[in-house]
């Protein structure tokens, strides 16, 4: 949308009403803290109504440099808080940009209310050219497959409704982002008066089902019955009572509990009944420890089916197998995230949270069975951690360092692949807080600040850290720039294989199968030729920065000064050069050098 100059100035004295003011109060009435953006034309009106109605102030502007970023930072803020915030996209071009971060927010489940725009529906109100090809006759449809609704209401009140509608549907569970699409004119439009309105106390958002007294008692039955339970612990909200009941429940039933490294931390890592968290493959020990239950309980697990059939084969007898949730609603055609149709003895069609809240209730207390014997010691935190001077290092040389250096308490927003999944112990449901659930690479930059903002203003203690691949950073690399802006603390450390190494790991096992050289694998992968300087465009972002760091006998020392760094309120980005390989082994056991 150009500027139009015709418009004669207004004087300041008067006090007119638009629509967009309308609907700025809307958005401040559901108490969003922040809204993220990009500035765009469309939302223009919008964006004066926020800074010069609302005076910036609930919601309060968080300007990003990219409408990805935008997406991502309400992305990382709603895993810490279980909260949304807005996002406001300009026109087509800005919804495509950040299409890819809303698919991430949209595969991991978390709430997210974007504000999107167009311009002039009335094509008689069209400015030349820019007007037109920023004018959609369907926009929602770029998102409305992975959003949980989206509309384009035809006046203020209408949009005023559409927020009230659009945030019930985002925070109820299954949560997930929605999209509202306001014209232009609706947002310019002078009103004479103020629109008419009922007051927002009179609209509830619904409860979460609680669970059937029948399909409970079969459960607590099935429960007592059982020689051996295994629960496979899959999404939770970040609620502290939350994961101290689905504690409660794994020991006074005594089950083993599987977590997944593609969840946010649902299970104490360190509790006797943690089996251990796995990815896409199951681990051997962690099989068969599964093919002996006679119950399995699904606590809202991602891919179900996948992890059963890497323990049966079709004409295999099955144990009981209990799901529980309510995922299923948001099962669409046009992606597969809800992944493969598993079996299931039975199905309680609720939250995790409401099924062992009344099962807690039900099942006898002082009935526990014996927990099994403690786990092994964690990796050690001496300094003898492998590293040798000049001997380069391996990701796992990286995380054993770490986890040394690590002062206090963290939340981790990100591990990137090959990173030992027992490098650091999750004991709080704000230890670890997952990743791009959507795969998509460079979410992780504006995740990390989402997160380390909620963090920030809940005045939590805990150190926002993020390890990110070397692809990851660069792709969503201005993202930190609002960090910096905001002077949000956080610790960003870069795993430089130098590479996009996951690619090289493909074209190795296709060479394999064609029986062509594994050799040629890095060729159109590595980030050789010219040198990538990570460490100078974090500080062109206005964050702290150092490294490469090749030299293992440097890196205790530059992490000590990173963690120095963020624990005094800076933003700080690390690169630290890694081998190109994945090693997936624990640390526990491992041998120093």
């Amino acid at each position: 949308m150009t500027v139009d100059e015709t418009v004669e100035p207004r004087e300041r004295t008067a006090a007119p009403i638009f629509g967009s003011d309308v609907i700025a109060a809307a958005l401040r009435e559901q108490e969003l803290p922040y809204i993220c953006l990009n500035p765009g034309a469309s939302y223009r009106g919008l964006h004066d109504s926020l800074v010069n109605y609302l005076g910036n102030e609930r919601p309060k502007i968080v300007l990003c440099l990219h409408e990805e970023h935008a997406a991502a930072i309400a992305h990382g803020y709603a895993a810490a808080t279980g909260r949304p915030l807005a996002v406001a996209v300009h026109s087509t071009v800005g919804l495509m940009h950040a299409s890819m971060a809303i698919f991430n927010a949209w595969c991991a489940r978390v709430p997210m209310l974007i504000i999107g725009a167009t311009g002039p529906v009335d094509a008689a109100k069209r400015r030349p050219w820019i007007d037109w090809i920023h004018t959609a006759a369907d926009q929602g449809a770029l998102v409305r497959d992975y959003t949980k609704w989206d509309d384009q209401p035809a006046s203020p009140t209408a949009a005023v409704e559409s927020i009230r509608r659009g945030m019930m549907l985002s925070t109820t569970s299954p949560a997930a982002p929605v999209y509202i699409n306001l014209d232009a004119t609706i947002q310019e439009e002078e009103l004479r008066q103020w629109p008419a309105q009922r007051d927002l106390s009179a609209y509830t958002r619904p409860a979460d089902a609680e669970p059937g007294r029948e399909e409970l008692s079969v459960l607590a039955t099935a429960i007592r019955e059982a020689r051996d339970i295994v629960i496979l612990s899959g999404r939770m909200e970040r609620s502290l009572s939350d994961w101290n009941e689905r504690q409660e429940f794994a020991e006074r039933i005594g089950a083993r509990v599987l977590t997944d490294v593609k969840d946010p931390g649902s299970f104490s890592t360190s509790h006797p009944l943690h089996l251990g968290e796995t990815t896409v493959r199951l681990k051997p020990e962690i099989a068969r420890r599964l093919k002996s239950a006679d119950l399995i309980i699904a606590l809202d697990w991602i891919d179900l089916a996948g992890t059963l059939e890497q323990l049966y084969d079709p004409e295999s007898p099955l144990p009981r197998i209990v799901t529980i949730s309510n995922d299923f609603h948001l099962h669409r055609g046009w992606s597969a995230d809800y992944q493969g149709l598993p079996p299931a003895s039975q199905w309680i069609a609720t939250t995790p949270a409401a099924a062992t809240r009344a099962l807690l209730r039900i099942l006898p207390a002082g009935e526990r069975r014996p927990l099994p014997p403690a786990r092994p010691a964690e990796p050690d935190r001496q300094p003898a951690n492998g590293l040798r001077p000049g001997g380069g290092m391996g990701i796992a040389d990286l995380a054993r360092a770490f986890r040394i250096a690590s002062a206090g308490p963290l939340s981790i927003m990100s591990r990137p692949i090959g990173w030992p999944l027992d490098a650091n112990p999750i004991e709080h449901p704000l230890d670890f807080l997952g990743r791009a659930a959507g795969g998509g690479i460079g979410a992780g930059p504006g995740m990390i600040v989402g997160a380390a903002l909620a963090l920030r203003d809940m005045g939590n203690e805990r150190l926002p850290v993020a390890i990110l691949g070397d692809g990851d950073y660069m792709m969503g690399l201005t993202a930190l720039w609002t960090a910096a802006v905001e002077r949000i603390p956080l610790l960003v450390i870069i795993a430089n294989n130098r590479s996009y190494y996951n690619d090289e790991e493909h074209q190795k096992h296709v060479a394999r199968h064609r029986g062509r050289p594994e050799e040629n694998a890095p060729i159109g992968q590595r980030l050789e030729g010219a040198a990538l300087d990570l460490a100078v465009l974090a500080r062109g972002q206005g964050l702290d920065a150092a490294g490469p760091i090749e030299d293992p006998a440097e890196l205790p020392e530059a992490l000590r000064r990173a963690f120095a760094a963020v624990q005094a309120g800076g933003s700080y980005v690390l690169d630290v050069i890694v081998r190109p390989e994945y090693d997936n082994r624990s640390l526990a056991g491992r041998k120093s050098a």
